[in-house]
């Protein structure tokens, strides 16, 4: 009965190539056609709608975020008309890291049923949506903390009475996101320059102090478990930075000395590269003002991945970056993340 059925198929398959070969003279396309269907047929693979499905079935979510080579950047606000400069930071991610994919996760987005609905989601920006490894997902939280140290706390903490609620919430979900996908998290203010060469990772904002804006770790790896443990343990959220780079600082310390850097040479600890601060932070925060002035000579950053441009410092002031203004920032938009510096030049809109 299969055998007759292939035979039936191969021959009908053989009728419509030839009409089609004579009517439009595309003999080798449809050989490839014919090919690739009697491959189907002959490997049992089903066709659509009750026959089964020749072609490749749809990319999913999880099957992107399953590979642990993501790049991750979060929004953990209801906002979804978000910065040029996050933009650029995706932008310029996807641009130096081409064979990873890029994962927005958006707190503000509705639940996505299908990747359509996820490229439906990415259409609304402009500026990323020709870039084929950009993708935006919905940030369900309580989903994300399911199954990790963060769960219990999430359910219990009264978020009204917390000072800096919005970064707390983010500084666990970027320890809960890499723990569950694995990959490198960047927050979404970091311009990249330049690939990462290491893998497991954490990176010093200056010496003895380690930072949580950009780290990297395999799925499962113990280390963002030990850090959601001691979220949890040691939790205060009326200090600034004690669920992040605090944190990230006393955990590392009980495992590794912290370096007083000379050079400009990464510690290694085990199987744990703890970056030198030039890989990130080549300008320090008292210094931030200087991304969006004019420089007599650009900084070439040759020891640096990429650039954190202190956007919690800006906070006050929100100081853009302006085409014309010949300001470093300009620079890096033109030759980082070009289609979002042509949107803003032409003063286009980056959310549709």
């Amino acid at each position: 009965m299969i055998k007759g059925l292939k035979f039936f198929l191969l021959l009908l398959l053989i009728i419509v190539a030839g009409y089609i070969y004579k009517s439009n003279n595309i003999g080798s396309v449809t050989h490839s056609i014919i090919a690739t269907m009697w491959q189907g047929v002959v490997m049992g693979r089903t066709l659509t709608g009750g026959l089964g499905k020749i072609l490749p079935s749809k990319v999913t979510s999880e099957d992107i975020l399953s590979k642990g080579e993501n790049i991750v950047f979060l929004e953990t606000t209801d906002r979804m008309q978000v910065p040029s400069l996050v933009l650029c930071a995706i932008e310029s991610a996807a641009r130096v890291y081409p064979d990873r994919q890029v994962v927005f996760f958006m707190k503000g987005l509705n639940h996505t049923n299908s990747e359509d609905d996820a490229k439906r989601a990415l259409s609304h920006y402009p500026t990323l949506s020709s870039l084929e490894n950009v993708h935006i997902y919905p940030l369900n939280i309580e989903e994300l903390f399911n199954n990790t140290p963060l769960l219990q706390w999430y359910t219990k903490v009264d978020n009204s009475q917390e000072k800096f609620w919005t970064h707390v919430k983010s500084d666990g979900c970027r320890l809960a996101v890499i723990w569950k996908y694995g990959g490198i998290y960047m927050d979404s203010d970091v311009i990249s320059l330049r690939p990462i060469p290491n893998r497991n990772f954490l990176a010093s904002e200056a010496s003895g102090q380690c930072t949580n804006s950009v780290f990297g770790f395999p799925a499962r790896h113990n280390f963002p478990w030990i850090f959601m443990e001691d979220f949890v343990k040691k939790y205060n959220g009326n200090v600034w930075g004690n669920q992040g780079p605090i944190l990230f600082t006393r955990v590392f310390a009980t495992i590794c000395p912290l370096p007083n850097y000379k050079g400009v040479e990464d510690l290694t600890c085990g199987n744990i590269s703890l970056l030198h601060p030039q890989r990130f932070y080549p300008i320090g925060y008292p210094g931030w003002r200087s991304y969006y002035k004019v420089w007599d000579k650009l900084p070439a950053f040759n020891y640096s991945h990429g650039l954190h441009l202190w956007n919690f410092m800006n906070r006050i002031e929100r100081i853009d970056m302006v085409p014309g203004s010949n300001t470093l920032i300009e620079h890096l938009y033109q030759q980082y993340c070009p289609s979002t510096y042509a949107a803003i030049q032409r003063n286009a809109s980056t959310y549709i």
